[in-house]
């Protein structure tokens, strides 16, 4: 009898002591799968072992609030049995491994588990429960960590490590600047390699806005859930592939095809750089060098303005296949521009992931050792490289992911459908949570800042170079010669006619050699007997006029530019086929477009120093606010624009105050979400943006050289607008990282 008892005694005590090994693992999440425990204890219930007995003898496993630093690790090794946190060890006794895990018992191996029995409701309404308490948890997690992480990120320092990341980052940053003006800067040329329309000149303009808004909201979202550095790998390395092929595809749907995804590709770039340096800054750090990156998409528009400068015009660096296959300089500058891209994808290949991300997904080996990398390497930069990581433990967060057993027999593609469905779902449910009662009221609040500083921005750097080419065409109109009732007869004309208007005239005998039309209109005119050969002509038209044995031999006048013509016994050979090149002087104006973009983006380098400079001192919503009132005073100087040197000082100055706004908006977007729901807002903050730059775009241009006091008043409206609301939003500086 006595022997019995003995026996059920260390029975209850070694499942007892199971249990409780089980219930630590799985509270650390060290382990990735549920196994069921095989031994002979199986069998019985887990909540009788943690129910029966007296549990004075056995202590429960203690929480991780304490034992974080080394100086604290005794007192955690002798309250865990002597294990360590940080490193594996080996439990002599129950013949255990840290970082091991050991499976969960089954929720069915209970009392009153069967299906249709009294246990399955009250298992239903303990699973509900467990919700509630598992999100509560959770939100006690996510509090403790941000406040240690935050010590930690003390501990490690400010140096090389975050530099070093810093123009990794950058160079990311700077694709995204480059790739903002690629198209504008080769539609000049490439309309005339692609004989492109006017409609399908304004889908070329618009669809990298539509490529990058769906980049944003897809990669921003994959980020919270994959990881900030490898969404950003992929995202880069579609921009690098189709950035590439888009310089060597030669038909305009293939084109608008590779620049649509190009854009996909880049628009992961800005929500998800922001978040992934955040996460590597200090509090008092965050501001400023986050203001200091932005500087990369000034660098960013220098280049591209500087590549096409150096390069767009030279049309001699061009090799042609027939007419079949076309090589032109503005190709091989859309292939330049890829560098950035492919840079910074050699550059992010050797930096670690976020070190928050692990610790928010549970991943906490991986945390620590890339914390200490950071600690590491700041420390021997800084010359001190005896001082040693103290921490041994971080804060995890609990998670609440479901496992869901596939099963080995499943199909490969069922298994990728499964995965992607079950993604599908946590991103749908990162996007609700912004929108839940906790981030409502701020998400609303940063989407009408967003939307109102994009459209004023967009549109009015759009309006500038349009509006200067307005006054450039205004300018040349003015110069026109206009000839009347002229007669000419038997006469070779082998020189540029531009810039003319010839009325009423009669041409008998002549002959057009080897010359170029540029700006020309022959209305109500007749041609007699006339011989055109190799003529090259642009925004040339014949409208009303008769032609009667005459003979076109090589040339480009093709028939939309006879406007109500007649042609009699009129004979067209060798025409030249696709649309011919611009003509030399043309590159002046060219030359103008990449000057004008030029200072405008360099105008931005003393709002970027000001703003990286005064972040941290006087506040996030002071900067975004000051800066969009100034910005907003500014736009009314428009009405004072009446010439190009005009024109380019004032969107000089509207850009250097307006950088400031964006800068600050970046930040306070950064910190005002927590680390899981950061970059997923952040993305679709960026994607409305795009959409209100569309709609900018559009609205303003269509105003060009009808009025300036509608754009101005929009723009004026609009940022007034977003400094209010501003106002409203609360400041985070002095706080932690959520």
């Amino acid at each position: 009898m006595e022997e019995g008892y003995q026996n059920r005694t260390a029975f209850i005590k070694g499942a007892k002591d199971i249990a409780k090994e089980v219930k630590r693992q799985a509270s650390k999440k060290v382990g990735r799968s549920v196994d069921r425990v095989t031994d002979e204890y199986s069998k019985r219930s887990y909540n009788r072992f943690e129910e029966d007995g007296d549990d004075d003898d056995y202590p429960t496993q203690g929480s991780q609030d304490g034992g974080y630093y080394r100086g604290d690790s005794q007192a955690a090794n002798e309250d865990e049995g002597g294990h360590s946190d940080s490193t594996e060890g080996h439990d002599e006794d129950d013949e255990i491994y840290e970082g091991e895990y050991q499976g969960i018992p089954r929720a069915e191996s209970g009392k009153g588990s069967l299906a249709g029995g009294p246990g399955s409701v009250r298992a239903g309404a303990q699973q509900f429960t467990d919700v509630g308490v598992s999100e509560a948890e959770r939100r006690k997690d996510q509090e403790e960590l941000a406040q240690q992480y935050e010590t930690i990120l003390q501990e490690c320092g400010h140096g090389r490590f975050q530099w070093t990341l810093y123009f990794v980052l950058g160079l990311a940053l700077m694709a995204d600047g480059v790739e903002i003006f690629v198209v504008g800067f080769v539609l000049p040329s490439a309309e005339r390699d692609m004989c492109l329309s006017e409609p399908n000149k304004s889908m070329l303009g618009l669809i990298v806005y539509f490529g990058m808004m769906v980049g944003a909201f897809l990669w921003g979202a994959l980020a919270d859930r994959i990881g900030r550095r490898q969404s950003l790998l992929i995202s880069l390395s579609i921009n690098s592939i189709f950035s590439f092929f888009s310089s060597f595809v030669q038909g305009y749907g293939t084109f608008l095809f590779c620049r649509l995804l190009s854009g996909v590709g880049i628009g992961g770039s800005i929500p998800i750089v922001f978040s992934y340096y955040s996460e590597f800054l200090s509090q008092e750090k965050r501001g400023e060098h986050l203001s200091w990156l932005c500087m990369f998409w000034m660098i960013g528009g220098i280049y591209a303005s500087a590549m096409a400068w150096a390069i767009i015009p030279h049309y001699g660096w061009s090799f042609q296949m027939g007419s079949a296959y076309q090589f032109h300089s503005w190709r091989v500058f859309v292939l330049v521009c890829a560098f950035p891209s492919v840079a910074a994808i050699a550059a992010l290949s050797a930096m670690p992931e976020s070190p928050r991300f692990y610790l928010e997904n549970g991943k906490h080996d991986e945390g620590w050792m890339i914390l200490k990398q950071v600690h590491d390497t700041n420390m021997r930069a800084k010359g001190h490289p005896e001082k040693v990581f103290s921490v041994t433990t971080i804060k995890t967060v609990k998670q609440m992911d479901e496992l869901v057993d596939i099963g080995t027999d499943t199909p490969v593609w069922q298994r990728y459908r499964m995965k992607i469905m079950s993604l599908s779902q946590q991103i749908r449910n990162n996007i609700v949570a912004c929108f839940s009662p906790e981030y409502k009221r701020t998400t609303f609040m940063l989407m009408a800042v967003w939307f109102s500083m994009s459209f004023s921005y967009y549109g009015l750097t759009v309006w500038f170079p349009d509006m200067i080419k307005y006054i450039q065409k205004q300018e040349y109109d003015s110069r026109t010669k206009t000839f009347t009732k002229e007669r000419v007869e038997h006469v070779t004309f082998n020189f540029t006619l531009e810039n003319q208007v010839h009325l009423q005239g009669h041409y008998f005998n002549d002959k057009f050699l080897n010359l170029k039309m540029k700006s020309m209109v022959f209305e109500d005119s007749v041609f007699e007997e006339c011989y055109f050969e190799d003529i090259t002509s642009i925004h040339t038209i014949f409208r009303n006029c008769t032609f009667v044995a005459s003979l076109f031999y090589n040339t480009d006048l093709f028939k939309y530019r006879f406007v109500n013509c007649k042609l009699v016994n009129s004979t067209f050979l060798h025409n030249k086929e696709g649309c011919m090149l611009d003509f030399s002087d043309d590159f002046n104006n060219a030359y103008m477009i990449y000057f004008v973009n030029f200072l405008g983006t360099l105008a931005v380098l003393p709002g970027n120093i000001v703003s990286a400079l005064l972040m941290d001192k006087i506040g996030r919503l002071r900067m975004l606010a000051g800066s969009s009132v100034i910005s907003c005073i500014s736009c009314f100087f428009l009405m004072f624009g009446n010439s190009e040197s005009g024109m380019i000082a004032l969107l000089c100055l509207f850009g250097g105050i307006s950088i400031a706004s964006w800068n600050a908006l970046d930040v306070i977007t950064v910190e005002l979400y927590p680390s899981d729901k950061r970059t997923t807002a952040f993305g679709f903050l960026n994607a409305l943006c795009k959409v209100a730059a569309v709609l900018g775009i559009s609205i303003f241009q269509s105003f060009v050289g009808i009025t300036k006091a509608v754009p101005i008043i929009f723009a004026a409206g609009a940022l007034a607008a977003g400094s209010f609301l501003a106002t409203k939003l609360p400041e985070t500086r002095g706080q932690v990282l959520q």
